[in-house]
């Protein structure tokens, strides 16, 4: 049980990782590591506790787990926003852009210092 565990997390992390290389634009890559890398640490986590058979362990990893499940799609969403406003356009290939064209302010009205239109 712990091999295969650890084997299919170690595997959905060289996924990611192969996706991060592979992937087009900023967008698709953070979905790689924002979805199958964090599957890949809990699969390894739970095989360390099983492995170990320690109750302290396990409940480490879980709380571990719950935290990456937590903050992991935030992080993601942080990315793209940011990524987006500082005028980074998802690649050529993408079916819809719901956001349109980048703003040169904010939402208060002040010019982004960062806002400079890209070239595709």
């Amino acid at each position: 049980m712990t091999a295969a565990l650890v084997l299919s997390g170690a595997a959905l992390m060289l996924l990611a990782a192969i996706g991060v290389l592979r992937f087009p634009d900023v967008y698709c890559r953070m979905s790689a590591t924002s979805k199958s890398a964090t599957l890949g640490v809990a699969l390894v986590l739970f095989g360390a506790a099983w492995h170990f058979g320690s109750a302290d362990l396990a409940g480490q990893a879980v709380v571990t787990v719950v935290f990456l499940y937590l903050t992991t799609p935030i992080a993601a969403h942080r990315i793209a926003r940011a990524g987006w406003k500082s005028g980074v356009r998802p690649w050529s290939g993408t079916g819809a852009d719901e956001f349109g064209p980048p703003r040169e302010t904010d939402e208060a009205g002040s010019r982004l210092s960062s806002w400079k239109p890209r070239d595709s």
